[in-house]
C-alpha cells in the first residue's frame, strides 16, 4: 500500500501520461453494447458514460450481441423437443460445451456443466467431494483472500484456512505449510483478486496441491476476460467463471473439471433431465453434466457464453495486454500522484506488468468510499465500485473494515475513462463535493437529485435493496 503526495505539476504530469499512452489505449480494444450511452450529470447536461465497473458485469461484446439476435428466433426448449427450433437450440447448447472446453484448454474428458455463475458452480462442486460412508475424505483448503464465493461453499463441509502472506513466495509456502500436514482433498484459490487485481501462480499451486495428494479448484471469476488459460497446460482440476464478467449478458456461469468427482456427487438440481429414471419412491440420476443441470437449462446464457469465449481467443495476446496494462499503469500513477490517495494491493512482490489484471483498489483519506463512488457517479458520469466487495476478511485485513474503491476496466475501455476518474478525485481533494448527498437506503445518494431514468426503466433509487454489508 502506497501513499503519494500531489505535486503542482500533476494535471501535467497526467496529460503527459495520457498523450504517451494513448496510441495503445486511446480506443477500445473491442466493440461493446452500450458504450456511447449518455449518463446525467447532478449539475445539468449529459457526458458519456465511464464505465469502470467491468469487474461487477462487464457490457455485452457487440458482436455478442449480434449473435444473440441472430440465434434468438431459434430459441426453444432443449434435449427433449423434435421440432426444428428445438433442434437448434440443442445443438447450439451441446456445442457450447465443446466452445467453452476449447477456451479453457481442458481435457478431452473434462465435463463442462452450465450453472447460473461462478457461485453456484463452486456451490455444485462443494457438494462432489469425495466421500466414504457419508464422511468427507479430506478438507476444502483456501486462503483468506478469496471472494465469497469461494469461501462460502467450503464452510459447510470439512475446511481449513490459511491467512495469506505479505508476498506471493510466502503465501505458497504458507500453503506448503498446510498440506504437509495431510488430509487436504481440495485446494481452493482464485486466479486473480477481485478486490486488487493481482494474479496468483495457478501451474505453481496446482503442483503444490497435487504433490500432496489434493486437487485444485480455480475461481477464475476475474481471470478469465483478462488473460489466456489452460487448464491441460497448468494442470488445474476445476475451474469455474461466470459469462457477466467475460462479455456475455444473462446469468450464466460453467464448472469445468474432472468427471469423477462430478459424476459420483449429489446432483445440483434435482428435477427433470437429471434423471435416467424417476420413480414414486426413488430415482437413477443420470452421469454427465446432464446431473447437474436439472430443469430447463439457460440456453442463450450458455450460447452467449461461448460466443464471447471464441472473441477472447481471437485477440492478439499482446495488444489486449498491452492496451489493459496502459490503462491501468496510467491509473495507478496517477492515483498515486494525488494527495490523500492510498492504493492498496496484497503482496509486495506482485509484478504490476505481469501480474496484475484490470482492477485498481484504492481509497481517499476523509471519506467514504461509498460517497466518492456517488460524487464520482453524479458530478463526472463515470461508474465504479464502492464497499467491501464480497471479500471481507480481505477488507479488514487491508485495514478497510467500511471498504473502498475498485476501478475495473477491460476491452471496451479508453484512456479516457481512467482519465475523467483521475480529473474528478483530483477536483475531489482540490475543491471538495460539489453537490449535497445524503444517505437513502444504505447508500450514499445525491440530494434533491431531479435526475430521471430513460422512460422505459423505473424511476426509483438504484440502491434500493441493496445488501447492508454492514456488520464488523
Amino acid at each position: 500500500m502506497t501513499t503519494a503526495t500531489v505535486s503542482p505539476n500533476a494535471a501535467i504530469h497526467n496529460a503527459a501520461l495520457f498523450s504517451e499512452r494513448s496510441a495503445i489505449a486511446g480506443r477500445p480494444l473491442s466493440a461493446v453494447t452500450g458504450a456511447e450511452i449518455q449518463a446525467p450529470l447532478i449539475q445539468g447536461g449529459h457526458v458519456r458514460y465511464a464505465n469502470l465497473d467491468y469487474g461487477a458485469s462487464a457490457p455485452a461484446l457487440s458482436v455478442v450481441s449480434a449473435y444473440l439476435n441472430e440465434i434468438l428466433p431459434f430459441y426453444a426448449s432443449v434435449h427433449r423437443g423434435a421440432g426444428y427450433a428445438s433442434q437448434i437450440s440443442t445443438s447450439v447448447y451441446e456445442n457450447a460445451r465443446n466452445i467453452v472446453r476449447d477456451f479453457v484448454g481442458g481435457r478431452a474428458g473434462d465435463s463442462v456443466i452450465f450453472t447460473r455463475n461462478t457461485t453456484d458452480s463452486l456451490n455444485l462442486l462443494a457438494g462432489c467431494l469425495p466421500a466414504t460412508d457419508g464422511r468427507p475424505q479430506g478438507d476444502v483448503l483456501y486462503l483468506d483472500i478469496e471472494h465469497h464465493a469461494n469461501l462460502l461453499p467450503w464452510q459447510g463441509v470439512p475446511h481449513r484456512s490459511v491467512v495469506a502472506a505479505d508476498t506471493i513466495s510466502g503465501t505458497i509456502e504458507a500453503l506448503r505449510a498446510e498440506l504437509e500436514q495431510g488430509g487436504v482433498s481440495l485446494l481452493a484459490v482464485t486466479g486473480a483478486s477481485n478486490v486488487t487485481g493481482e494474479i496468483l501462480p495457478i501451474r505453481a499451486l496446482a503442483a503444490l496441491a497435487h504433490e500432496h495428494g489434493a486437487r485444485i479448484v480455480v475461481d477464475a471469476a476475474q481471470l478469465a476476460p483478462h488473460r489466456r488459460i489452460n487448464i491441460s497446460a497448468d494442470d488445474v482440476d476445476y475451474l469455474a467463471f461466470s459469462g457477466h464478467k467475460l462479455y456475455a449478458p444473462f446469468g450464466a456461469g460453467v464448472l469445468v473439471g474432472r468427471p469423477d468427482w462430478l459424476d459420483a456427487g449429489t446432483p445440483h438440481l434435482a428435477g427433470g433431465g437429471a434423471v435416467r429414471e424417476a420413480r414414486l419412491d426413488g430415482v437413477s440420476w443420470a452421469d454427465g453434466p446432464a446431473r447437474h443441470e436439472g430443469g430447463s437449462p439457460n440456453v442463450l446464457g450458455a450460447a452467449t457464453l461461448a460466443r464471447a469465449t471464441q472473441v477472447i481467443s481471437a485477440l492478439d495476446q499482446d495488444r489486449w495486454h498491452a492496451h489493459e496494462s496502459a490503462i491501468r499503469s496510467f491509473l495507478v500513477e496517477g492515483l498515486q500522484k494525488i494527495d490523500g490517495v492510498t492504493v492498496h494491493q496484497i503482496f509486495k512482490d506482485t509484478d504490476p506488468d505481469t501480474d496484475t489484471i484490470g482492477v485498481v483498489n484504492f481509497s481517499v483519506a476523509g471519506y467514504d468510499a461509498g460517497l466518492v463512488a456517488a460524487y464520482l457517479s453524479a458530478e463526472h458520469g463515470v461508474g465504479l465500485r464502492d464497499g467491501r466487495f464480497c471479500a471481507h476478511p480481505l477488507l479488514k485485513r487491508l485495514g478497510l473494515p467500511s471498504g473502498s474503491l475498485r476501478a475495473s476496466f477491460g476491452l471496451g475501455s479508453r484512456l479516457e475513462d481512467a482519465q475523467r476518474l483521475l480529473a474528478g478525485i483530483e477536483e475531489l481533494r482540490r475543491t471538495g463535493l460539489g453537490w449535497d448527498y445524503v444517505v437513502d437506503s444504505g447508500r450514499w445518494v445525491p440530494a434533491n437529485d431531479t435526475r430521471v431514468y430513460p422512460e422505459w426503466a423505473p424511476n426509483t433509487p438504484g440502491t434500493a435493496g441493496a445488501a447492508p454489508c454492514i456488520e464488523d
